[in-house]
């Protein structure tokens, strides 16, 4: 039979014990900066809030992926949420005010990670999503990332082909391709030309368009009319922001359309392949984790996709008077009806 002082002895025991083995798992980085009343800040800038905040599908998963690590939004951890909206003078104006606001972390997107070096040089900077970030400049290797910016890429030139390969069989009239691009952006032109020498090797014609701005969006739609029988959207944030004219266009102009995300199919584009982007954000949140607990960003890889989908909208297909091969839709990850 216990008795109860030597009872209430164990159970103080073995909540002290179990306080100090919480205190060493617990980051050095965070303990500090927690004793010191400053909880480390992550500084999120992303292209729109409907899929970089809390309640976009990206961004969800980013969060969710972060609490199960114990990175808590205002317990453990404060996030900053900023959005350029396409505008490239936003991105500048973010960078100036993570800088103030001296953030310890910036999870972002590729083509914004320039400027924000400029004003944060010494910051680390995980970037979510790169279209190919060795081409682009932004780490050294894929292995050895060097300086303070590391995050995971999109292959976006690796899989064009496979693209392009899908749109042909929901497409067999597929002769003329047209494509449009931010010319801004050196991983778009990147894809951009991985696109031209797939379709001619596929024995397409090929027109590319070149944007800069939101208002270079409209006359390169324009242009299209009567010149092509399908549209290949190099995505990143000018496409993304401008999706509410290019989809509707594409659809009035009987254009059928392919992505790399299947946002934009569900917003009324006919098909995509690409990585599973929440995932991407899911993997994002590990990085984050790890530079929080010491890991410098040159230590760390840049890694690749591992989960692809397959996404096509059937009503969309319907409307421009496309039929998708069985075969097509037994091997979709997620079919719009």
């Amino acid at each position: 039979m216990a008795y109860p002082v030597m009872e209430a002895a164990l159970r103080r025991r073995d909540f002290i014990t179990l306080l100090g083995g919480a205190a060493t798992a617990w980051p050095l980085t965070a303990r500090s900066q927690q004793a010191s009343g400053k909880l480390p800040i992550i500084g999120v800038l992303g292209d729109r809030a409907a899929t970089y905040s809390p309640q976009g599908a990206w961004g969800a998963a980013f969060v969710e992926r972060l609490r199960e690590l114990g990175w808590i939004e205002n317990r453990t951890i404060a996030i900053e949420y900023r959005y350029s909206e396409g505008r490239l003078e936003r991105v500048a104006e973010v960078a100036t005010e993570f800088a103030r606001l001296q953030v310890d972390i910036i999870v972002t997107f590729g083509g914004t990670v320039t400027t924000l070096k400029h004003a944060n040089a010494s910051t680390p900077i995980v970037f979510a999503i790169a279209t190919d970030p060795i081409g682009s400049g932004l780490v050294a290797s894929l292995a050895r990332p060097g300086g303070n910016v590391t995050g995971l890429s999109i292959q976006a030139t690796d899989t064009a082909g496979k693209r392009l390969e899908l749109l042909r069989q929901v497409v067999p009239r597929l002769r003329r391709l047209a494509i449009i691009f931010d010319a801004g952006y050196r991983g778009a032109v990147l894809e951009a030309g991985e696109v031209q020498a797939v379709a001619r090797n596929l024995g397409f014609e090929v027109a590319s368009h070149e944007i800069r701005r939101p208002e270079d969006v409209a006359p390169a739609l324009e242009a299209l009319k009567g010149q092509a029988d399908a549209l290949y959207l190099v995505e990143n944030t000018l496409i993304n922001v401008n999706r509410a004219r290019i989809i509707p266009f594409a659809l009035s102009a009987r254009l059928p359309t392919t992505f790399s995300s299947g946002d934009l199919v569900k917003a009324g584009g006919l098909m995509s392949y690409g990585p599973d982007f929440p995932d991407l954000f899911r993997r994002t949140a590990e990085i984050v984790d790890k530079i929080l607990r010491g890991t410098k960003p040159a230590d760390i890889p840049v890694e690749q996709p591992t989960k692809f989908d397959f996404v096509i909208n059937l009503k969309t297909a319907k409307a421009l008077g496309l039929t998708v091969p069985p075969t097509l839709l037994a091997i979709a990850d997620e079919v719009i009806e």
